[in-house]
């Protein structure tokens, strides 16, 4: 697998996706499958929610799910109870995660989920986890986070934003949780979320001292990023049985 562009599918017929979710994200993903030699046999959105069928479903080799947090998990429950492989993006439902995880057991299915699908983020996640094992036990520091997306996004903080404060979390034991707000509580992580036009997206991690401060800080310039690792691990799961994260895409 090439993630600059030579797809595994080429010549081969290329996949076959259903596309759950039609908005710009979907469109996106859309251009860069056709580009992989790839095909998009069903899409779904709002207007198309009839063709939304366990028979449509099995006409093609993957789902490509995003939507929102208030359909998502039904969303993919529905793909799994088709045996069709899920790949899903959408954040904001992770509360429902053990009812999919269950269902993806049951069936002997395949899911694929990320909180975010750019390649850089993938090693964004990596540094912001050694860079947290690096800080612990250096209490002179203070770490905060920002994130900063487009005001058609729908939750806050983003789900990338809460993996990011999960790894801290991990790996800095007197952290116990994160909040979405500013906070004097040493135990609490601040996550501060903003709401900009235009923004695909900015993630900022600051160690902050009386001497010194360090920041890693990751932004993303469109969706083409996001889109081709969508597609990537669409590739990936072909042919798969599991469970499965970006992870196991970029670093396997």
């Amino acid at each position: 697998m090439d993630s600059t562009g030579n797809s595994p599918f080429r010549g081969l017929g290329g996949l076959k996706i259903a596309l759950i979710g039609y908005g710009k994200m979907g469109k996106t993903i859309e251009a860069i499958a056709l580009e992989r030699g790839h095909t998009v046999d069903l899409k779904i959105d709002i207007d198309s929610i009839g063709d939304f069928t366990k028979e449509k479903l099995l006409q093609c080799h993957v789902a490509i799910e995003f939507t929102g947090p208030h359909s998502a998990k039904e969303n993919i429950l529905k793909c799994l109870d088709a045996g069709i492989p899920v790949v899903s993006g959408s954040t904001g439902w992770l509360h429902d995660w053990s009812e999919v995880e269950k269902k993806c057991e049951q069936k002997n299915g395949t899911i694929l989920y990320a909180s975010n699908f750019s390649v850089g983020v993938n090693i964004f996640f990596e540094l912001n986890k050694k860079l947290a094992q690096l800080m612990n036990g250096h209490a002179e520091y203070s770490v905060t986070m920002e994130e900063i997306h487009h005001t058609q996004k729908k939750d806050a903080p983003s789900g990338t934003a809460i993996t990011l404060a999960e790894q801290i979390i991990q790996e800095i034991p007197e952290k116990k949780k994160w909040v979405n707000s500013e906070t004097a509580d040493p135990q609490e992580l601040s996550i501060i979320s903003k709401r900009e036009d235009p923004a695909p997206g900015t993630h900022s991690i600051k160690y902050s001292s009386a001497v010194d401060d360090i920041e890693i800080i990751h932004t993303a310039h469109n969706r083409q990023g996001f889109a081709l690792g969508a597609v990537l691990a669409s590739e990936f799961v072909h042919n798969k049985k599991g469970i499965f994260g970006m992870k196991d895409v970029l670093f396997s």
